[in-house]
């Protein structure tokens, strides 16, 4: 049985290994990798991936990294393919083929119909000189010299370059498309990635109550107004804009330096020229003001006018954080 530090050993080896081969991967993308780019870039169609065991799981990863990128993308098990999947692929798809022999029975079989067809066809391959290979107008190269398993059996090292492989593609259409986080939007709207990428201030900040006082308020009336709004803060609003802002520890300090409080105002008490944010900026803007300032609460304003709070509590109850 091996102790905790032969463990750890195991899985650094592994690590090392395979960052070796990915770094390895850089000197093997030419022209042809570009070629390839610019062949997908410009299809009229979508782009099929296909292939069988560990690189077929690769292709779906691919296939799912292209689609939320701005490629529409499809996968075809090579198993399937032979009975009845080949359907899939319409007139001016480009098909993309996984395979680290590149020598694969299925491949062999599909190969040459998608060739007969006159879809283009791109290999990700270990091997060049494969079947997959010649009969490809693009390859791809994603050889590796070693699998991490130390029998050089399992697919280890060799799939993790076909991912590698595949993002680097899908990246570069990513820019060749000048896809943005608005667009990225579109195709995430779930979860709390696609809350971070569309989710504003204004969308947080219109739920919650809107404390407010004027300059002078007593000190009884801030300390009501902040209880029941429950923000832990109140606005000070002079002809709807925002002079100052009053928050709980305001108050504590203010009780630990008189002792009658009868006579103050808001306004002597209040914390000038408080942190705000614009109600259309994006709630991740408020999250890191609120990081870089080490404060849970900014102040909303719309178009320069008083617009209400947003608290680091709706932050985390939306999942932005």
């Amino acid at each position: 049985m091996k102790d905790k530090q032969s463990i750890i050993n195991i899985a650094k080896q592994t690590i090392e290994m395979q960052s070796q081969a990915i770094l390895n991967l850089s000197s093997l993308v030419t022209d042809e990798f570009a070629n390839a780019v610019d062949l997908v870039y410009n299809s009229k169609g979508r782009v099929i991936i296909t292939g069988i065991g560990k690189s077929a799981i690769i292709g779906n990863k691919i296939v799912a990294t292209l689609n939320s990128t701005g490629t529409p993308a499809v996968f075809m098990h090579a198993a399937d393919a032979i009975h009845g999947d080949l359907g899939l692929i319409l007139k001016d798809d480009v098909v993309i083929c996984l395979s680290k022999s590149g020598n694969t029975p299925e491949i062999k079989v599909i190969v040459p119909l998608i060739k007969r067809a006159k879809n283009k066809l791109i290999a990700i391959t270990g091997n060049k000189d494969s079947f997959l290979g010649q009969h490809s107008d693009y390859v791809l190269n994603a050889y590796t010299e070693k699998e991490a398993c130390p029998n050089n059996l399992a697919p280890t090292t060799s799939t993790t370059a076909q991912l590698v492989v595949g993002d680097a593609l899908a990246i570069c259409l990513l820019e060749l498309r000048g896809f943005t986080s608005n667009d990225f939007a579109k195709y995430h709207p779930g979860g709390a990635l696609g809350k971070k990428l569309y989710l504003t201030v204004r969308d947080i900040s219109s739920v919650n109550e809107k404390p407010q006082i004027g300059p002078n308020t007593s000190i009884k009336e801030v300390i009501i107004e902040i209880t029941e709004k429950m923000l832990g803060v109140t606005a000070v609003v002079e002809n709807n804009k925002i002079i100052g802002i009053i928050t709980d520890g305001d108050l504590r300090r203010m009780l630990t330096k008189v002792d009658d409080f009868s006579n103050l105002t808001a306004k002597d008490i209040m914390g000038a020229n408080p942190k705000r944010i614009e109600a259309k900026a994006m709630a991740i803007e408020a999250l890191e003001v609120m990081e870089s300032n080490e404060i849970s609460q900014l102040l909303v304003e719309d178009e320069g006018n008083y617009a209400g709070v947003v608290h680091l509590h709706d932050l985390i109850k939306e999942g932005i954080i």
